[in-house]
Parts: C-alpha cells; sequence; structure tokens
C-alpha cells in the first residue's frame, strides 16, 4: 500500500470522502479532517507501514504534506532481505 492509498482509504472508512476527492492538493481541513484526525492518520500510517513517525513532526496541510512525511519515512526504512 502506498502512501496516497492509505490516505484516500482512511479518510474514506473515517469520514465517507470519496476516493476521488482526495488529491495532492487537497486540504485536510476542507476534508473533514481536524486536528484529532491528523493524529490518527500518522498512528495508522505507523501501524500500517511500521514507520515511526516523531512527536515533533510538524503538522500537515495537505494531502501532499502527509503524504511526504509518510514517504519521506518510506524511504528511510531499511529494506528487508
Amino acid at each position: 500500500m502506498d502512501s496516497i492509498e492509505l490516505i484516500r482509504k482512511f479518510l474514506q472508512e473515517r469520514l465517507g470522502v470519496e476516493p476521488e476527492k482526495v488529491q495532492r492538493d487537497s486540504v485536510l481541513a476542507d476534508l473533514g479532517v481536524d486536528s484529532l484526525m491528523v493524529a490518527e492518520l500518522m498512528f495508522e500510517a505507523e501501524d500500517r507501514l511500521d514507520i515511526s513517525i516523531d512527536n515533533d513532526q510538524a503538522v500537515p496541510v495537505t494531502v501532499a504534506d502527509m503524504q511526504l512525511i509518510i514517504d519521506r519515512l518510506l524511504a528511510q526504512k531499511p529494506v528487508q532481505a
């Protein structure tokens, strides 16, 4: 599962947001995501992708911001043999 897929699925399951409305330039707040939901999305990414998001990470504003955080951590993740 890639980052945009995870974000789309999360928002569809939690908020009923249609996946096609979740675009890179979409503002999370416009999709109904509040600060608590951002935290839940980060926890979901950590659990599903086996990554660790720092507590001092800047709060993402757009889907692209969230994607960048997830993708950067995935790229730093050691490759498993």
